[in-house]
């Protein structure tokens, strides 16, 4: 006896997935985002302009330079000479408008199986984030005072995969900048942003004088089941793939920047703050719906003697 069975089959109720039938694929709503960092540069920029003239595609901040020491006596029947202060210093911050926009259509908006604005909104947001820290590591990366890792390497050009950072490039940065008096952003400690595949050389490394060794030795070894760096050598850590690397070492190895910064060593000035856009419907049958970001803005080195970069490779450099 034959039995037919109205089942999930091809030809019964159940049809093909994708066709019809009863049986379809199902799809989650919930539509995850991509990876992203965490913002890296938008808490480092701490000078801004407070007193403006007027509005300007230009800001201009300035300092008084301190007299000279005064080295003799005064003789008690002479009058001294007056002395007359110097041309105060500037940093010039070039304000630049940078934006990105999409346009939803009508028919998206009422066939799509879920509401996109949310989304939208939060993709363009992100977009906003990460286009100015590109803005900001622009300026940031191009500071005057460097370190290049390695024994062999005296410029970006020469860095190599095996020019990797060590505990002394570090030491040696902060004691400059120590002597030049500049100032801590956290208590006793400046500030350091390292790559994360940096940060993984800076824990290997070998000899009393490196990373390791206070840490496995020390009286708390938490640091290293973290894989954190926390506070070292002076400088509170925070890793990020945001720290600026390029093919521009030594036959096209990957040059990864770690930076260590002081207050006041970063500026930024914004006309218009970073913000989401709803533009208007223009079209004639209002089906196009316009959402972006916009800003009108820039960022300087303020104090280069707050600022030190270090160029270096690293053992996992990616290609």
């Amino acid at each position: 006896m034959t039995v037919l069975y109205t089942s999930t089959a091809s030809g019964s109720l159940g049809g093909t997935a994708g066709s019809a039938g009863l049986v379809q694929k199902a799809w989650d709503l919930l539509f995850e985002k991509e990876l992203r960092a965490a913002t890296l540069l938008s808490n480092l920029a701490d000078r801004h302009p407070t007193n403006q003239t007027n509005p300007g595609s230009v800001v201009v901040l300035q300092n008084y330079v301190d007299l000279d020491v005064v080295t003799g006596n005064l003789t008690e029947t002479v009058d001294p000479d007056s002395v007359s202060l110097a041309t105060p210093t500037s940093t010039t911050i070039t304000l630049v408008e940078r934006g990105s926009s999409t346009q939803v259509t009508r028919a998206l908006d009422l066939f799509s199986l879920k509401g996109l604005d949310p989304d939208i909104a939060n993709v363009i947001a992100q977009n906003a984030i990460d286009s100015i820290e590109y803005q900001a590591m622009e300026a940031l990366r191009v500071g005057t005072n460097v370190i290049y890792s390695g024994a062999t390497a005296t410029s970006t050009a020469t860095v190599t995969a095996a020019a990797t950072i060590t505990s002394a490039d570090i030491r040696e940065a902060v004691a400059i900048m120590e002597d030049n008096k500049a100032m801590y952003r956290e208590g006793d400690y400046f500030w350091g942003a390292i790559n994360p595949r940096v940060a993984h050389d800076l824990r290997i490394e070998s000899g009393a004088l490196g990373w390791m060794i206070p840490n496995a030795y020390g009286a708390d070894q938490n640091r290293i089941w973290n894989g954190s760096l926390g506070v070292y050598e002076g400088v509170r850590w925070v890793k990020s793939p945001r720290a600026y690397s390029a093919l521009d070492g030594g036959s096209s190895a990957r040059n990864y920047r770690t930076f260590i910064a002081g207050r006041q060593a970063f500026a930024s000035a914004f006309a218009v703050e970073p913000g989401i856009v709803l533009g208007p419907v223009v079209d004639r049958l209002k089906r196009f719906r316009p959402i972006g970001w916009y800003a009108v803005g820039g960022y300087a080195i303020y104090r280069q003697d707050c600022l030190y970069r270090i160029e270096s490779g690293s053992s996992i450099a990616a290609a």
